[in-house]
């Protein structure tokens, strides 16, 4: 599954309209929302806390039209807690954003 750059931005404008500075800002909102999700999701010290904490990082990613991220969130949700390898995946998609 590749990443398409393009597509928080277009579901942004979709959203908002072109408006580059509001755009650019609710991206930065994402992204740090997404980076607060992720970490919480690694410092889940129990299934129930993981899988919630994977499910909100779902739900996030979908508002904001990111498929890939979406994916690997509901497939975090379906590893066991601590599942360290796609703990790497996520962190590893939220950096490319």
């Amino acid at each position: 599954m590749a990443y398409d750059p393009g597509a928080i931005d277009a579901t942004l404008a979709a959203a908002v309209g072109d408006e580059p500075g509001l755009i650019a800002e609710l991206r930065e909102a994402f992204l740090d929302s997404a980076k607060r999700a992720l970490g919480l999701l690694a410092a889940a010290d129990d299934p129930e806390g993981w899988r919630g904490s994977a499910l909100r990082l779902k739900g996030l990613a979908a508002s904001f039209g990111a498929v890939r991220l979406m994916a690997l969130a509901q497939e975090a949700a379906d590893a066991p807690a601590g599942d360290s390898a796609v703990l790497r995946k996520l962190q590893r998609a939220v950096e490319r954003l």
